[in-house]
Parts: C-alpha cells; structure tokens; sequence
C-alpha cells in the first residue's frame, strides 16, 4: 500500500478508537471533543512531509531534465495521473456509496445507484479520477474495480432492489464484464448498466450486440443524463434502454420553466413509446417532485428522495416503507 494510502486510511479509521464512524464530519456527534486536535496532528506531520518531498523532487528534476529528455510539463502531468490511477488499482482505495431510487407514488425504495468514492490523496472528484483513468488507457480497468466493489457492497442491500452501476460504453465491448457479473454473487436481474455520457460512439452495432448477449443474462440497461451530452435522442434509439435517467438539468427548475415542463412531458410520452421506464433524476425540492409526478414520470432519485450513504445501516433501512409514510422515511436516510 502507498505511502499516501495509508495515511488516508488511517485518517478514515482513527475516529473508530472514539467510537464514531469513520465516515462522519464535522457535524457527527460530538462524543469526543479532542478529536479535532487529535486528527490535526497527522494532517500537519503529512503535510511537511509532502512539501518536502516535492520539494526534493522538484530539484532532482531540475538536475537531470535536458531538453528532448520526455521531462516536458505535459509529459510530467501525464506521468502524474498515471501514477495516481495505478496507485488506486493496486492499493483498491475506492468504496462504493449507494443512493436510493424511489417510486414516486408510494415512496418505496425499488433500486439503488451505485456511486464511487475514492479514499485516496489529492482529494478528487470521482468524474476527475475516472477521466485520468480514460486519458492513460485505464479507463475499463478502474470502471471493472469500482463495480467488482459496489456488486461486493450490494450483498448488505435489501434483496429487492435493483443495483444501478454506471460504465461507459467502451466498458460495455469488453469482455470482463461479463466475466465481472458471473463471479458476483449479485444476479444478474438484479443489475442495471447505466450507460454513460463520458464519450462518443462511434459505432453503435457492436455496442448493442454486446448489450444484447447481456440482457440474454437478465441484466437491464438504462441510459444515463438523457438530454445531457452524449445523451441524445439518437443514442436512445440505437441503445433501446430498459430505463431512461433524466438529467438533473432537465428536472432542475422544472416547476417553474414551461418549456422543461413541456420537454419533461414529451420525455413521458417518448418513454412510453418505446417501453422504457423513465427515472427523474436529481430532484431536490418539494415543488420539483410534485411537477414530476404531476407530468407522469413515477420514478425518481436525488436529494430530497435520499442522500448517497456509505453506511450499510442506512441501506437496511430502505426496505421499511409503507404507502403512507414511505417517501419521509426515504428521506431521513
């Protein structure tokens, strides 16, 4: 394990000696209020010891570059995302935070998103790691870690959710992911691909022959930020999704803006169409979910349904619901 890994992981995992979650933040209990002190220390220690070390690096590079060396900066930058990415394959620094999806009409949690978080220094966004990964050729080998992780997690889930796991389509052509979903314990019916938006398709007939041999398992497939991106109309019809995730920037402001009211109903109406299921994706305010299920889309994920959560306890708790009060015990989670 890295030098950087572990001191994050010891980070993660010194709050558990005080009783709390490794995962909790500022506003967790404050059982012990020399916790603050107690955790400044390693961050200070760690801190001078990176300054130093980058700067004995800097001056070691400055000694031995010469021009036509490869010591170029974007060589370098490209260096450093290499040896970043490597480090998270091998050190698997990486865990998988699930966020509910919910029928609208009852508030029952009916599946789950998988989503990645990387325990790991420099503190990164997960989009950021996956698109270093993509840039140095790893793109599929970090996608296959973080599933082989969620479809690890998903075994503490309620085993009446779907589990949704996001890759993109250059993920989809290969043929690890079929080698992935035997060796997991996870059925294959329970498992929704998302396919993303991360880039183009340049050819869409071995992508959805490939989509067809797994749907012959009984694996899903939905479209991920539909009006976003990649996203297009066309890329729905080529892909014939099971599902159809609506982007957050179609639903954000929904209640208020006619013309995404209209887009919104005519997504409906092309869902039905083509006998997909069609998912509101981020919705956050009381106003935006009554616009939502007013215009006939009954699915729907975001923050105000539930937060992502690394915490199992939390997972156990979406399969208490009922008719009435289900939607606020979602969104106590």
């Amino acid at each position: 394990m890295s030098v950087d890994a572990a001191f994050t992981l010891s980070i993660w995992l010194l709050p558990m000696v005080f009783g709390q979650e490794p995962w909790e933040g500022v506003d967790g209990p404050a059982t012990v209020p020399t916790l603050g002190t107690v955790l400044l220390v390693p961050v200070v220690l760690h801190a001078v010891w990176r300054f130093l070390r980058e700067q004995h690096y800097d001056r070691t590079q400055a000694g031995m570059g010469r021009p036509g060396d490869g010591c170029a900066p974007g060589n370098l930058a490209a260096d450093e995302a290499r040896a970043r990415v490597e480090g998270v394959l091998t050190d698997r620094t990486l865990m998988t935070a699930f966020q509910p999806i919910c029928c609208l009409g009852t508030g029952a949690v009916i599946g789950a998103e998988a989503l990645t978080r990387f325990v790991t220094l420099p503190v990164r966004s997960p989009e950021t790691w996956f698109a270093d990964a993509a840039s140095i050729g790893r793109g599929p080998d970090l996608e296959f870690l973080a599933m082989e992780t969620a479809l690890m997690a998903a075994a503490k889930l309620p085993a009446n959710l779907y589990i949704a796991i996001n890759l993109s389509p250059t993920a989809c052509l290969d043929s690890r992911l079929g080698e992935i979903l035997q060796r997991s314990r996870v059925p294959a019916g329970r498992v929704v691909v998302e396919v993303t938006e991360r880039s183009a398709v340049a050819d869409y007939e071995p992508l959805a022959a490939a989509l067809v041999r797994l749907r012959h398992s009984g694996l899903r497939v939905a479209v991920d930020d539909a009006g976003a991106g990649f996203a297009s109309m066309r890329h729905i019809l080529q892909i014939r999704p099971e599902l159809i995730k609506l982007d957050r920037t179609i639903i954000a402001g929904i209640d208020t803006d006619p013309g995404q009211r209209t887009l919104g109903m005519a997504m409906v109406s092309f869902a039905k169409g083509i006998g997909a299921a069609l998912i509101a994706e981020g919705i956050e305010t009381d106003t935006e979910l009554t616009t939502v299920t007013e215009l006939g889309m009954n699915v729907g994920q975001g923050y105000l349904l539930g937060r992502p959560s690394v915490r199992s306890e939390d997972w156990a708790q979406w399969n208490n619901w009922s008719p009435v009060d289900g939607r606020a015990n979602v969104r106590s989670t």
